[in-house]
């Protein structure tokens, strides 16, 4: 018979030890633990809270890895307004807002605190007994959406507050605002990964992070490594003298305080502040856009008090946008894996936010007829959101008599190859997908790739190499090398260590799981979730080759069109012959554990449609309810459907199309009904 207080006792233990190494290691950069060891305190920890869910606490660190799948976002009134900063451009109107302070407080003596503006989402945490309860987006100031669930993922962010004797003791309700942001690091790999599947790069690490905020699946948020400053402490008491002082408690409670703020005694060291960080931010892994000044003492913060949108006490300086102007040299267009055609602006060298910018992105051809661009042109360039260069505009005034307009090319610039613009795209595309160089050098480099199949020995310039010395042309080329081993042992800068090395990295992919080798394979708009979402649905490459685009636009994730790029690559004989050789070479193509197991065959023969937002399922946990069942999910309406099963706000479209069919609409609880106890 299990010991009951032994497991409580047992998840209470590893819930606190494993807040505890979070702790050190976010907050300390302490690793007192292997990954592995923690990883596996954290599987045994998930595992009994599975078996009992009555011990799990409010804020176990399992929330830290997702899971909750969230239909819609519920909105809730703010305890203490979101208001919005004053914003300047001008050191003028610093002095003039420290001369209303001034004046504000009548002559009394004063300190501001200056931080700097992290340029991602305001959030409002909320902290009840130390533990967090509660994530609210500032919203239009007065109302926000509650993102708990999501906010939970963000791993340097506390779920249960720390403390120690020479700290100040923790309040029993309390609300902390801070920014959540996306670090450029992560910023720059996601961007790189939406390239690499011919998705649209995201314009800003600010819209990333929103974005990301408000995805339904928090397993997918908690793969975006979002992160959080804290900079500023709430509470319907005065608890703390100072604003510096609540920044202090804040850190020394585990919360996250960017060490970059200040004290100054007067506006002139404000703007000592400022000229300080104009440059230096940009050595910062975060995106900036200004500085925040404001009041530190609490009690004079009242007595200056409010306008109707922004505080009396502070104020925001934002940083102009840097701009350079410089000469626009030459247009090449690059070719990615996709086939999409990108011009890049050759420029000369201008200095720009820290750094020299020598290339820029010019997007498509729309961009450059709507710019008018031409060769030769002094042109003004920008950084969009401080990260990309783009160019802005075209100095009319400067533009030479001889400059060149620039055209357009009709053909593939490696291969040759006329070049299509599939519609409603902005790009334009080389369909030569097996003998054009780039994408083929490119397929390779995203299959060994990190978060691909990350084999060890054979980088992206080492597999480049490979492809240009003509020893390799697709990844199941790269487990024939072992049978070329003295040919690469006589390669310049290889040797037969780094061959060694190489052929153990190929072994060791063999046991790369399903879904990373199906991301590897480079399927356009298959990024690493719905590779994911995939293979957790089919568990086999085979069922996905073999899948209809109805089936796979009914895996949760996936839609029409990622469905339609699937299956038109399934169907395409050299990628089922590379599939085929793949399997040979002992590449998982299925995954490894059992399946779930079917818990009745009530829904045998009969197929389903889901639409809307159900109100006590999610749609995948609805459509597993259908498969465990014996039933079957689709994505589209036809005379052959046995029911649409119809959620909150169904677009009238389906709801039309199945009326005229006559196939039965039902909801989500003639559906568990139809199950029974076969469902959930």
């Amino acid at each position: 018979m299990t010991d009951l207080f032994a497991v409580q006792d047992k998840i209470r233990a590893l819930t606190e030890r494993l807040h505890y190494l979070n702790h050190q290691y976010y907050q300390n950069d302490v690793s007192e633990v292997s990954d592995q060891e923690f990883d596996a305190m954290l599987r045994e920890l998930q595992e009994l809270e599975r078996q009992y869910p009555e011990y799990a606490q409010l804020n176990s660190p399992t929330q830290r890895v997702g899971g909750t799948v969230t239909k819609q976002f519920p909105t809730q009134e703010h305890r203490f307004p979101m208001l919005s900063l004053a914003n300047t451009y001008s050191e003028a109107d610093l002095r003039e807002f420290d001369e209303r302070v001034q004046r504000g407080l009548e002559g009394a003596g004063y300190e501001y605190v200056c931080e700097l503006k992290f340029d991602g989402v305001a959030m409002s945490l909320r902290y009840e007994n130390g533990q967090l309860t509660q994530g609210v987006t500032r919203g239009d100031g007065t109302r926000g959406d509650v993102v708990t669930s999501n906010v939970r993922t963000i791993k340097t962010l506390p779920l249960s507050l720390r403390t120690n004797q020479d700290a100040p003791a923790i309040p029993a309700d309390f609300e902390v605002r801070g920014e959540i942001f996306m670090p450029l690091g992560v910023f720059n790999d996601l961007n790189a990964e939406r390239e690499q599947n011919g998705e649209p790069l995201l314009a800003n690490p600010r819209n990333a992070a929103s974005g990301t905020l408000k995805l339904q699946d928090s397993a997918m948020v908690a793969a975006r490594r979002l992160r959080f400053y804290a900079y500023s402490y709430l509470s319907p008491r005065r608890d703390f003298p100072t604003h510096s002082a609540t920044l202090e408690a804040l850190k020394t409670w585990g919360l996250p305080v960017s060490d970059t703020w200040r004290k100054a005694s007067s506006i002139e060291g404000v703007l000592e502040f400022i000229h300080y960080w104009e440059k230096r931010r940009f050595e910062l892994p975060v995106a900036t856009d200004g500085i925040v000044i404001k009041v530190d003492d609490l009690r004079q913060q009242e007595l200056l008090g409010f306008t109707a949108k922004s505080p009396r006490w502070a104020i925001a300086y934002k940083y102009p946008a840097e701009a350079g102007r410089t000469r626009l040299n030459e247009i090449i267009y690059q070719v990615g894996r996709t086939g999409a055609v990108t011009p890049v602006a050759l420029l000369d060298p201008v200095p720009l936010a820290g750094t020299v910018v020598k290339r820029a992105s010019v997007h498509n051809a729309n961009q450059i007829a709507a710019l008018d661009l031409r060769l030769g042109d002094m042109v003004f360039v920008e950084k969009g959101g401080e990260i990309i260069p783009k160019i802005t505009g075209v100095d009319l005034l400067a533009r030479p008599a001889d400059a060149v307009p620039i055209v357009y090319p009709t053909n593939c610039p490696a291969c040759g190859t006329p070049l299509v613009r599939p519609e409603g795209e902005a790009h334009y595309r080389c369909p030569n997908e097996r003998g054009c160089a780039p994408q083929l050098k490119s397929k390779l480099e995203h299959y060994v790739s990190r978060k691909a199949l990350n084999i060890d020995g054979l980088g992206a310039e080492t597999v480049g190499r490979f492809f240009d010395l003509g020893l390799v042309r697709d990844a199941a080329d790269l487990y024939d090398l072992p049978q070329r081993r003295d040919e690469l042992v006589n390669l310049e800068r290889l040797g037969e260590k780094s061959v060694q090395r190489m052929f153990a990295g190929l072994e060791q992919s063999k046991e790369v799981a399903f879904d990373r080798v199906l991301f590897g394979l480079g399927i356009r708009y298959v990024g690493e979730t719905v590779a994911e979402k995939l293979a957790a649905h089919y568990r086999r490459i085979d069922p996905i080759l073999n899948a209809s685009v109805e089936e796979l636009a009914a895996v949760p994730e996936v839609g029409g069109v990622i469905a339609e790029s699937v299956a038109a690559w399934a169907q395409d004989a050299a990628n089922r012959q590379l599939v085929e050789r793949l399997k040979a070479a002992g590449v998982q193509m299925e995954l490894v554990g059992e399946a779930p197991q079917p818990l009745s065959d009530r829904l045998n023969g009969l197929t389903f449609v889901l639409s809307g937002v159900f109100e006590q399922h999610s749609r995948e946990e609805l459509e597993q309810v259908i498969v465990r069942n014996g039933g079957k999910v689709t994505g589209s309406i036809s005379k052959k459907l046995s029911y649409l099963v119809a959620g909150d706000k169904m677009g009238p479209a389906k709801r039309e199309k199945a009326t005229a069919l006559n196939v039965p609409i039902i909801g989500e609880t003639d559906l568990l009904a139809m199950v029974s106890d076969g469902g959930l």
